[in-house]
């Protein structure tokens, strides 16, 4: 930052080398201890929190993927949040030590493919989706991989649940947002679709911001929480 003009000024940062702006560099850094040091990918509210007062965070994160493109990890975004990952290309040398997890039944993949597709969703809306019933084993499982989570309520009768994606499904499947899912082109060619699809197919537009609540949504209250298992519920003293 130029202390005079109150400016950031822009560098382009090469491995071994000098930053145009020491400043600018120091930040850049600080964004690398911070994010390095987490275990979850770390959303740019936090690093506005912690990065000095008036820094451009955007143009710190664009220096910071330059500087790891062309090295064994790279910064990527994952939802609102940023983390390091091995560089694609690199993989492979860490296929060894993957742990093998058990793989998922075609149901929770069809229930998994819905709620990403769909969400918000609820149960109800997924059978009528599938035209079966979904078990309850089927969305616990989903829910055990902490790749679908409980998001909310549908203000309708009976206010059913509405199921969506986490951050941790963007993470697993190389996405960095819900709009970066594949649309029936990209699924052809992949050979997941065949060349025909039947009549009427149509593979939905995901939502632009999942986090948000719809008009015919509301969020989980502490009570809800409670009734569904997810909280612990409060002794009052006597």
């Amino acid at each position: 930052m130029d202390r005079n003009s109150g400016k950031v000024i822009a560098f382009s940062a090469q491995p071994g080398g000098n930053a145009a702006d020491p400043d600018l560099f120091q930040v850049v850094r600080m964004a690398e201890a911070l994010i390095f040091a987490s275990s979850e990918p770390v959303p740019m509210r936090r690093l506005t929190e912690k990065l000095p007062p008036e820094t451009d965070v955007a143009l710190v994160l664009s220096e910071l993927q330059k500087l790891y493109a062309m090295r064994g990890v790279n910064l990527v975004r994952v939802g609102e949040g940023w983390v390091f990952r091995t560089a694609a290309d690199l993989s492979f040398l860490l296929a060894r030590d993957e742990v093998r997890e058990r793989k998922l039944s075609r149901a929770a993949l069809e229930v998994l493919a819905i709620v990403a597709y769909h969400q918000p969703v609820t149960r109800a809306e997924m059978e009528d989706i599938r035209g079966v019933e979904t078990a309850k084993g089927t969305l616990d499982t989903l829910l055990e991989t902490g790749w679908v989570r409980m998001r909310g309520r549908r203000k309708t009768p009976g206010r059913p649940v509405t199921y969506g994606t986490t951050e941790a499904f963007l993470d697993h499947f190389g996405l960095a947002e819900i709009r970066d899912l594949p649309g029936v082109d990209e699924l052809r060619g992949a050979g997941l679709l065949s060349a025909r699809p039947p009549a009427g197919l149509q593979v939905p537009t995901p939502p632009a911001d999942p986090g948000l609540y719809g008009e015919d949504e509301e969020p989980l209250t502490d009570i809800d929480l409670e009734e569904l298992g997810l909280l612990t519920p409060k002794v009052e003293d006597d």
